[in-house]
């Protein structure tokens, strides 16, 4: 969230804060109707997990869905992905995002998770319950990632993996639109399964009065990570670097935090970006800016252009050599109000133990049916006598 919304949002708080009420009263009720039944949902047969958040603003939401369709990969489980695809246009929905797609019609995330995985399902629709259910009939997926789901109540999920800014736990707690970051009042918050928050363990350590004092009462773990950058790599060729040998490089930027990626830049190779070329999150990139890129970084003696890969599907056709993106890693850290594990152990414990729970269901029901076959078969045989 920029900080001119954010004062700005802060001076009208006498004028917005009613609306905010209003808004949170409808988000309530429509939980609400959820909750019991009386607004239609759909239930995928296989474990779903949702990667949302409370607010706005750069959570590490798409990294967190991408590391757990590499974990089904990794257990040789076929994943499945859902998500609305934001300014995604394809010609028909539901839409099967793969490797090569053109950015306009998947959209930077969906193509970025579909190109760094393969083998996962990434379906764009904005009706995920139509998605889902083609997709249940198409792959037969052994997980299901609902990308940004949290308020997209419509999928119903086993696990609420909810996602949270240090600023939502200080200054932006339970300000809700338009008052503030927040697409529901504090109470949505029962929902969650797990919080994650997008910080380093220093910090984390220094955050854990604002966690406890305002997430205990839930009663959830809160699990910490990080999104390391590992090296660089070339967006044309894909060959990878640790860095540029000290010589200068012009940072691009189309992402929701711009400064906090200029800041890991500036951290990983000990020295700031010549410039810092900041984009609107999910811009369109043109040739036009691809031109204004190279003549900026030819001014300022950059042999390296180096953006995000969010950034890297968009630009990727449009590329000249100077090109270079992050390679990047998610990481996790400490956590609190749980067993103290890392996310990464709470998450395969939770997974194995829904597939034993749904396998002992099933057993369970295999005599119920076989009772209700020999039943059908001896009233038919009494019919016939």
């Amino acid at each position: 969230m920029s900080h001119s919304i954010d004062a700005l949002q802060r001076s009208l708080s006498p004028i917005l804060t009613p609306f905010s009420w209003a808004y949170g009263a409808g988000m309530r009720m429509r939980a609400g109707l959820y909750g019991r039944g009386l607004l239609p949902s759909w239930e995928p047969g296989a474990l779903t997990v949702s990667v949302g958040n409370i607010g706005w603003g750069g959570t590490g939401k798409t990294p967190v869905a991408g590391w757990l369709l590499g974990w089904a990969e990794s257990r040789g489980l076929e994943a499945l992905l859902l998500t609305r695809g934001y300014k995604a246009r394809p010609v028909t929905y539901p839409y099967l995002v793969k490797p090569g797609a053109l950015a306009e019609e998947a959209g930077d995330e969906p193509l970025m998770l579909a190109t760094m995985h393969p083998k996962a399902r990434v379906v764009v629709d904005p009706v995920r319950t139509r998605a889902g259910r083609w997709a249940m009939q198409q792959f037969h997926p052994g997980l299901v990632v609902l990308d940004d789901g949290f308020q997209h109540l419509a999928v119903k999920r086993h696990l609420d993996l909810v996602l949270l800014r240090p600023d939502d736990l200080a200054g932006q707690w339970n300000r809700v639109i338009p008052a503030g970051s927040w697409r529901e009042p504090v109470s949505a918050l029962k929902r969650a399964d797990a919080f994650m928050i997008k910080i380093g363990p220093e910090n984390f350590a220094r955050l854990t009065p604002f966690i406890k004092e305002r997430l205990e009462r839930f009663r959830k773990p809160v699990f910490s990570f990080q999104i390391r950058p590992t090296g660089v790599r070339h967006v044309l060729h894909g060959n990878a670097e640790a860095g540029f040998g000290g010589g200068a490089y012009l940072l691009v930027t189309g992402v929701g935090d711009p400064e906090q990626v200029r800041r890991t830049a500036a951290r990983f190779f000990g020295y700031p970006p010549a410039r810092h070329l900041v984009f609107r999150d999910h811009h369109a990139f043109t040739k036009a800016d691809v031109l204004a890129m190279q003549a900026a970084a030819s001014r300022l003696g950059c042999e390296a252009i180096l953006c995000t890969p969010k950034d890297a599907v968009k630009l990727g056709p449009m590329c000249s050599e100077e090109f270079w993106q992050f390679d990047l890693r998610l990481d996790f850290g400490p956590s609190i109000l749980g067993s103290g594990k890392p996310f990464n152990v709470w998450w395969s414990r939770r997974f194995d133990a829904f597939n034993l729970r749904r396998t002992d269901s099933l057993e369970d029901m295999e005599p119920m049916q076989a009772d209700q076959s020999d039943t059908q078969s001896e009233e038919q045989t009494h019919g016939k006598e």
